[in-house]
């Protein structure tokens, strides 16, 4: 049997972005978690042979889009990747919004708003147009909060790190230069792979996050390495980790989302502060601050980031049965 899919690639400052627009398969009219959950169950092999080998590579990243569940939204939104299918995802989002916008896959009720339902939660959305392509576009994502603050670890190769652990969409281990680790400075992009898979198995005996309002997002799964800036408009560098050998390519919409929150816990970023992030081929997404909330018992913030995306192609992708690779491959 040969299934087929018709997706719209683009990249969200340099990240892939792959919208599955026809083939996804057919989900339930249920809230996004629960659908999140059903795919993961039933359909975890389309996420496979898409963003896998030889179809997808070791940072693709994709999202396919649904009827809504709630009635504030304009359309659902299912993240794919190489990591797994995420609660949330910021460039997904940007890339998304940008590529459904621009080929006419949903129609807004307002123009330059649209309201997306995702496994984490309702996130609005304002973009720009210009001469019929969309511009630029701001997420006011998920409230987002710094977890656990200091958290000390042993790494091996590395020695003791201390890091913080804070969500903005996906938990992350937040690493800022210290006596273990000097920056991002010299490090290769394998160096900054090994050190992740690294800290993230050690992370794993000891710290395992559970968000207070769903119990479904849990772990930390990321790493976000934070360094200071190289370009002159920026207030701070990053790598972000992913998968099992993904460093994104943007600053990372809920990694800029966690660093925000991270630093807002620590007394460092004020409500209505900017933070302009820098990935490691310069491109910036425009972080804000935009109020505090409340996630639980934890005091947080309700990010927004800014950024831009850009639809680079049609791709018609076949997936047959009679394909040994049908469902994709990884190389450890």
């Amino acid at each position: 049997m040969r299934n087929s899919f018709f997706c719209i690639d683009a990249h969200t400052c340099g990240n892939p972005v792959r919208l599955v627009a026809g083939g996804g398969p057919l989900l339930p009219h249920l809230p996004m978690g629960e659908r999140r959950e059903i795919f993961v169950r039933d359909h975890d092999w389309v996420r496979k042979a898409l963003m896998f080998e030889p179809r997808g590579h070791d940072i693709m990243s994709g999202s396919i889009i649904y009827p809504p569940y709630r009635e504030d939204c304009d359309f659902a939104v299912l993240f794919i990747e190489v990591s797994g299918c995420l609660p949330m995802c910021g460039a997904g989002t940007i890339g998304t919004v940008t590529a459904a916008i621009e080929e006419g896959l949903v129609k807004p009720r307002e123009a330059g708003r649209v309201a997306i339902e995702t496994p984490a939660g309702r996130v609005d959305v304002t973009y720009e147009e210009k001469g019929g392509y969309v511009d630029s576009v701001r997420l006011h994502n998920v409230a987002s909060y710094l977890h656990e603050a200091d958290v000390e670890v042993d790494v091996p190769e590395m020695g003791r790190l201390r890091v913080d652990i804070s969500y903005g969409g996906n938990y992350y281990a937040v690493v800022e230069p210290q006596e273990n680790w000097s920056g991002l400075d010299g490090m290769s992009a394998s160096d900054i792979v090994a050190c992740s898979q690294r800290l993230r198995h050690a992370l794993a005996d000891i710290c395992n996050p559970v968000h207070p309002d769903d119990a479904r997002i849990s772990g930390v799964h990321h790493a976000i390495w934070c360094d200071r800036p190289v370009n002159d408009v920026s207030d701070g560098r990053c790598a972000v980790f992913y998968g099992e050998k993904a460093i994104d390519r943007s600053p990372g919409g809920t990694g800029t989302s966690a660093r925000m929150a991270q630093l807002h816990g620590k007394g460092r970023l004020t409500v209505g502060s900017s933070y302009r992030h820098e990935s490691l081929i310069g491109t910036i997404f425009q972080g804000r601050v935009e109020a505090e909330a409340n996630i639980g018992s934890y005091r947080g913030i309700l990010p927004s980031i800014g950024g831009w995306a850009r639809v680079i192609g049609h791709n018609a992708i076949f997936v047959d049965d009679r394909d040994p690779l049908a469902h994709g491959f990884q190389i450890r």
